[in-house]
């Protein structure tokens, strides 16, 4: 291995990069690591030097609070490469103002801003070859950071990690979703962490997801933990609703992600003239506009697969299939996104972000 001092970050290069063991047209998604990661450690109330070392196995204590009292936050971002061979992300400052965000409300200490966007972007530029080109092609970025001191002790931990991982992505090209609204469980409550990318609402979600997969639904839509009667988001995804022309999208609150995507698909929605309100969506209103046909696509937008079509929807075991449009709002908005941060069509709003 190489050591490189800098007066920002210490390096340790791979000695031999695992790239050539890769088979890149039959990647799973999130199974697939590059050769470096980056790390710094929050101790005695400062954040340390940042370092970027071979992607390897942690040390971590037993007796780490993050396993005992679940203090963890995470972000999800991609990075690209266009024709040219240069690499892009797409809104990167959006997801560092999230993930301190998340941070603040779960009492870890927020990162500093150079640090993390020195670190993303050496990063990248060490394994940038592990991002390929080609529409739709990614290197998955996983920002992390959780609590390491050890003490079994019902408060705030002293000292917590920051990571930075990242994950070679082909196109995510899936079939269509059969989703199940809700109508006991739910995601958060007022007043939650709902609207943080905290470790621990995906956890909770799992148990009544694995029931929907019973049923043969992949995804659940959300509903409001009081009545159940308004849609909120997916799983792992904000929902989107067109009723004839206009598209229709719950408002962000402490109980809904105020998802990077969801902000996009809005702001292209509108530079195409398209209708959109940002309102709530009660379950009554989509039945009864899927029953008359005038609910013509639902559709999730996150940072997987940027939009995820939705194929049909269960509630009260009333079973609603959407119909097939050739030329639908998700396509193309999907496709829109997808040349911004690929720098195929301008970029008039600035999110794109060079490497």
């Amino acid at each position: 291995m190489t050591k490189i001092s800098t007066n920002e970050i210490d390096i340790v290069k791979s000695e031999k990069s695992r790239i050539n063991d890769v088979d890149f047209d039959n990647l799973v998604f999130g199974r697939t690591f590059t050769d470096h990661m980056f790390y710094c450690d929050y101790v005695d109330g400062e954040w340390q030097q940042p370092k970027i070392v071979p992607y390897q196995p942690i040390t971590i204590e037993p007796s780490a609070r993050v396993f005992h009292y679940g203090q963890a936050v995470f972000e999800g971002m991609k990075g690209y490469k266009d024709d040219n061979g240069d690499a892009w992300l797409f809104r990167p400052n959006d997801n560092f103002e999230r993930i301190n965000k998340s941070a603040a409300r779960l009492a870890i200490p927020e990162f500093p801003k150079e640090y993390f966007f020195e670190g993303l972007t050496t990063l990248l530029n060490m394994d940038k070859a592990w991002i390929k080109k080609g529409k739709g092609n990614s290197l998955y970025i996983r920002p992390f950071v959780f609590a390491t001191e050890p003490a079994i002790s019902a408060s705030p931990a002293n000292n917590y990690r920051f990571m930075i991982i990242c994950s070679p992505a082909k196109a995510y090209y899936t079939a269509k979703l059969r989703v199940l609204f809700a109508e006991k469980y739910s995601r958060s409550a007022n007043g939650g962490v709902g609207f943080a990318k905290a470790a621990g609402n995906y956890a909770a979600q799992f148990y009544p997801t694995n029931l929907a997969n019973k049923k043969g639904y992949q995804q659940i839509i959300w509903t409001d933990a009081n009545t159940h009667e308004y849609l909120e988001e997916a799983g792992t995804m904000n929902i989107f609703f067109r009723v004839n022309d206009t598209l229709i999208t719950a408002p962000t609150s402490d109980r809904i992600l105020d998802g990077i995507t969801r902000k996009s698909v809005i702001q292209v929605a509108e530079d195409h003239n398209l209708k959109v309100e940002v309102r709530p969506v009660s379950v009554k209103e989509i039945k009864e506009a899927a029953a008359n046909g005038n609910l013509k696509e639902i559709f999730g937008a996150g940072t997987a697969a940027v939009i995820s079509p939705i194929a049909a929807f269960e509630h009260g075991g009333d079973v609603f299939e959407l119909p097939e449009l050739d030329n639908s709002y998700a396509l193309q908005i999907k496709d829109h996104i997808l040349n911004i941060q690929h720098n195929l069509s301008e970029d008039k709003h600035g999110w794109r972000f060079k490497v």
